[in-house]
């Protein structure tokens, strides 16, 4: 069972950048699956990007395509989250989750139902 903390969040204008890190202890992360996930008060969790133990299966949702980078280190036992081009629609808090670990490092979910481990979250708020 691993622990997530999630680092990084904040206040920006729109157009801005910011680059959330989630550190992942409790044993090696080859086999975890791990994503992003992102929640607005009233709202259910939203899926934002996901990526392999192997980090070469990727997934993201449509409207962070082109704008979000998700990539891994597992190395170091984190997972990132690049931001770019941040829109007023992108303020919530953002979630680090993972699943596993698996036998196949090429899995990936998009369903919150799917991981087991979530962080605290980070806030991310974007003013216009």
């Amino acid at each position: 069972q691993v622990h997530l903390v999630e680092s990084g969040g904040g206040l920006v204008q729109t157009g801005d950048s910011l680059r959330l890190s989630c550190a992942v202890s409790g044993g090696s992360i080859t086999r975890i699956v791990l994503a992003w996930f992102r929640q607005t008060p009233g709202k259910e969790r939203q899926f934002i990007a996901t990526i392999s133990g192997s980090g070469k299966k990727l997934s993201y949702r449509d409207s962070v395509k082109g704008r979000f980078t998700i990539s891994r280190d597992n190395g170091e036992n984190t997972v990132v989250l690049q931001m770019n081009n941040l829109k007023p629609e992108d303020t919530a808090v953002y979630f680090c989750a993972a699943a596993g670990p698996f036998h196949s490092d090429d899995l990936y979910f998009v369903d919150s139902h799917s991981y087991t481990q979530w962080g605290r979250g980070t806030q991310v708020t974007v003013s216009s």
